[in-house]
């Protein structure tokens, strides 16, 4: 009877983690993927990961209140999983708000049909670019990877460092920021000498309606320069690869 519920502890455990780092990470959150079959792939998962990961050692002689708080801290430790993977993902989407605003659409919204919520057309259609190209290069592979890591470095029942989680989350943070700005530098530079050939032809003709003309003309250099620009997002996979193993609290 022991053994029973120690086995059952242990897959609530890995379950527990499992559904919370595949819960808020790319595109197994999407709306439009059906629950039942998230469910069915966390429950798939979830017993190959019982069948070859090892547990916590004092899993045997767990409370109640101890396998509660077991329960919270594998949760805990998915969600800060799942959220380094997110920040890290969100580099994309970031370097898309900031060329949105460059060429002038910060106001466009529009309903995203992967999430249904709203958001801008240009951050949403470089996301999805992005993580196809992933998917592409087997990245999906590499969510299974990092769950597996996780339960060779913290095995089910075992309590993971406070501050590793943390500091993987901070870092992941700042490398979004990092990443957005390098995606968008770029774009912001063509802009940038738009404005200012902008302010050169207002000086020498003040007649002309400056704002009239760039309106169309940050529009169609942004179009231009994120066409130029999407064959480079395939170089980032594997850099975002790279960065997921190093940030990852693991």
């Amino acid at each position: 009877m022991e053994l029973m519920i120690e086995k059952l502890l242990g897959f609530i455990l890995i379950l527990t983690r499992i559904s919370s780092f595949f819960l808020i990470i790319p595109v197994f959150s999407w709306k439009t993927i059906p629950v039942r079959i998230k469910i069915a792939l966390v429950l798939l998962m979830t017993i190959f990961f019982s069948m070859i990961s090892p547990s916590g050692a004092y899993l045997k002689e767990a409370s109640t209140l101890e396998s509660m708080l077991l329960i919270v801290n594998e949760s805990l430790y998915g969600f800060a999983l799942g959220l380094v993977v997110v920040l890290i993902f969100s580099a994309v989407k970031l370097s898309g708000r900031i060329i949105e605003r460059e060429m002038g659409l910060a106001l466009a919204e529009t309903l995203d049909p992967l999430t249904d919520e709203r958001g801008q057309p240009m951050g949403m259609l470089l996301e999805i670019i992005f993580i196809f190209l992933f998917l592409s290069a087997n990245g999906h592979h590499l969510f299974l990877l990092i769950i597996s890591r996780s339960y060779e470095t913290f095995p089910a029942g075992s309590i993971p460092t406070i501050p590793v989680l943390v500091s993987g989350v901070i870092k992941a943070g700042s490398t979004m920021f990092v990443a957005g700005l390098r995606l968008a530098a770029p774009m912001m530079a063509a802009f940038l000498l738009l404005l200012v050939i902008l302010a050169v032809f207002a000086r020498i003709m003040p007649d002309m309606n400056i704002l009239f003309i760039s309106m169309p003309l940050r529009v169609g250099l942004g179009l231009l320069m994120t066409g130029m620009f999407l064959p480079f997002i395939n170089g980032f996979t594997s850099e975002f690869a790279e960065w997921m193993g190093k940030l990852l609290p693991l």
